[in-house]
This record gives structure tokens, C-alpha cells and sequence, in this order.
């Protein structure tokens, strides 16, 4: 349901799995904030990061998400800040961060970590964290990640004591997302990537999800600004240089667009979010004003008849994990 609230136009809320967790159908992605040039193309200054975080808090959108290796842990100092300014977390807001790999030593063990669980605690200046996600784990081997001493163990026993309240899994490569749900250990998902007006190789990830009730959080619907900009004025794809047949791609969907005068960006952030089986899907933010805007991208009308239009150009698929 959609209405209007002192925050500006209301964003539908679902709950988050079997938790009591209920986010906005809208989340913020905070990886841009940890100022990584050498991934997005940009760097992003620390008072417009901050900025951009208070900006969020002054929205409708509830819910944001952040990882200890964005700019190895610059994305949750910068939200930490802007916390601290407001005493702690927002009520009624919804923090998820991430914890994998150690970007300088390589390591990805259970100590490595609980050191940076801890750093996240101490960056974000909170002493519990709401949901933390087992992060890129196509870096380690499955029997690492979830055997003795592993980083899973490390992240059960941190639940059980409290201070995460709920553990999820984030990474690329879709058979192994699967591998990772089918234990039962996970309550939530991230995808990225891989469910656009572009991709949908995540498609089996996503119905297995939905089958076992697990949330899925699809992130970067935008595929790092080609669907956002279009091909003249954007060349990266997956934070690459886009491949000819997906330049050629976007053209197509940008023609069949333009002629339901239809914004490209809302037509690629609406494909993700009018999908019943994503509980949430996430956008990238790097300046205060991209998150109103975002927001009316997400509320934007959209014809029916676009879809079926779009839904009939066949998915560029073909090596797709070449592009990640």
C-alpha cells in the first residue's frame, strides 16, 4: 500500500523472512560511500558521503546496506558518523553489513572475521547488528566457509550470543548461492547483478528462495550505471567495460522505452521491485539528491504494456559470469 508519510511518498514495506524485520521494497547501497574509484569510476568525498546517509534517514526509505569491505570498512565509519550524530540507529530502520574476506591479508577464516565483526561494531558505534551477511564467499572453498573454525562458525556463535541478530549470504556466482541456501542456515539472500532488464541468470537462486521463504535482496538493478544512463552515456556493465552485445542490447530496450516515455532508470529499478519474489532491491547511492530521486524513479508510472515488450527481448546471458 502506498501513501504519504512525513518522510515524503510512502515505498511498500515487507517483512523480512521469519523475522520481525520489515523493510521498504527501496534499500540504500553504501558500497559507492566507501569511495572505491577503481570499482565505481568516481570518488566520492567524505561530507557528500555523509550528506547522502543523512539523506536517507530524511526518506522513506528504511533500510540500508553496507559491507566491512567497502573501501575496507570507509562506507560504515562514514554511516557511523552520521549515527552517532543521531544517537544510534534510527527507529524503525533496518542496518545490514557484510563481513568476508580481508582485502589486505587474503584471509577468510573465522578468525579474520570476528576481527572485522567486531570493526564493524566499532565503525558503526553500535553494539548489536540487525543482519550480517556472509560476504563473497566465491573467495574461499564451501567446506572452509562452513566447517570448523570456518567463517560461519564464527558468525552462529555471534548470533548466539546476541549480538547479530540474523545471518544471510551474499556473493556472486548463482550455483554457489544456491549450494549455501539449500544448508538452512541462511535467512536472507543478496544477488547482484544478475536479475536486470539485461540478465536473469539468477532466476533459479530467486524460485528457490521464494519456494523456501527465504528474502531476497536484489542489488545493482542498474548493472553499475549502463541501465541507469544508457549506452551513450554510460559504458560500464558489472563494473566493466560493457561487451558490444550488451551495449547493442541496451539500445534496444532503451528504443522501447522512449516509446511508452518511459525514464530507462525506472523502467530497470521497477523491473526489480514489481517482482513479488524480492523482498527488497538494493541501488547504489553516492549523492544526496539520487535518493529522492531514486524514489520517484520507483514510483513512477509505468504501463502494463511495456513489460511484455521488454519481457520479449531474450536476456543477454551468454557467458554472463565473465562480466563479474
Amino acid at each position: 500500500m502506498r501513501g504519504v508519510t512525513n518522510n515524503g511518498p510512502a515505498l511498500p514495506r515487507r517483512r523480512l523472512g521469519q523475522t520481525d524485520l520489515w523493510v521498504t521494497s527501496l534499500s540504500v547501497g553504501c558500497a559507492p560511500l566507501g569511495n572505491m574509484p577503481d570499482v565505481f569510476g568516481y570518488s566520492v568525498r567524505e561530507d557528500v558521503a555523509l550528506a547522502t546517509v543523512r539523506a536517507v534517514f530524511a526518506s522513506p526509505v528504511n533500510h540500508v546496506d553496507t559491507a566491512a569491505a567497502y573501501g575496507d570498512g570507509e562506507s560504515e565509519r562514514r554511516i557511523g558518523i552520521v549515527l552517532r550524530e543521531r544517537g544510534g540507529l534510527p527507529r524503525g530502520y533496518v542496518l545490514q553489513t557484510k563481513v568476508g574476506r580481508d582485502p589486505r591479508s587474503g584471509a577468510f577464516d573465522g578468525v579474520s572475521v570476528e576481527q572485522r565483526i567486531e570493526r564493524s561494531l566499532r565503525l558503526l558505534g553500535l553494539d548489536h547488528l540487525q543482519f550480517v551477511f556472509l560476504h563473497d564467499p566465491e573467495h574461499t572453498s564451501f567446506e572452509q566457509a562452513m566447517g570448523p573454525g570456518g567463517p560461519m562458525e564464527t558468525l552462529l556463535r555471534y548470533k548466539a550470543q546476541g549480538i547479530i541478530q540474523h545471518v544471510g549470504v551474499a556473493g556472486g556466482p548463482i550455483d554457489m548461492l544456491i549450494r549455501y541456501l539449500e544448508t538452512g542456515e541462511f535467512e536472507a539472500v543478496i544477488t547482484h547483478n544478475r536479475y536486470t532488464l539485461l540478465n536473469r541468470s539468477a532466476e533459479p537462486l530467486i524460485e528457490l528462495a521464494a519456494q523456501r521463504g527465504i528474502p531476497v535482496f536484489n542489488a545493482a538493478p542498474y548493472a553499475s550505471g549502463l541501465l541507469a544512463k544508457g549506452p551513450d552515456s554510460a559504458g560500464r556493465y558489472a563494473y566493466q567495460e560493457a561487451p558490444p552485445a550488451v551495449v547493442a542490447r541496451v539500445r534496444e530496450v532503451t528504443a522501447i522505452c522512449r516509446e511508452y516515455n518511459v525514464p530507462l532508470a525506472a523502467a530497470a529499478l521497477q523491473f526489480s521491485l514489481r517482482d513479488p519474489r524480492i523482498t527488497s532491491t538494493v541501488v547504489g547511492m553516492s549523492r544526496p539528491e539520487r535518493v529522492h530521486q531514486t524514489v520517484e524513479l520507483a514510483l513512477h508510472p509505468i504501463p502494463n504494456e511495456i513489460w511484455p515488450r521488454l519481457d520479449a527481448l531474450s536476456p543477454y546471458t551468454a557467458n554472463s559470469e565473465a562480466f563479474y
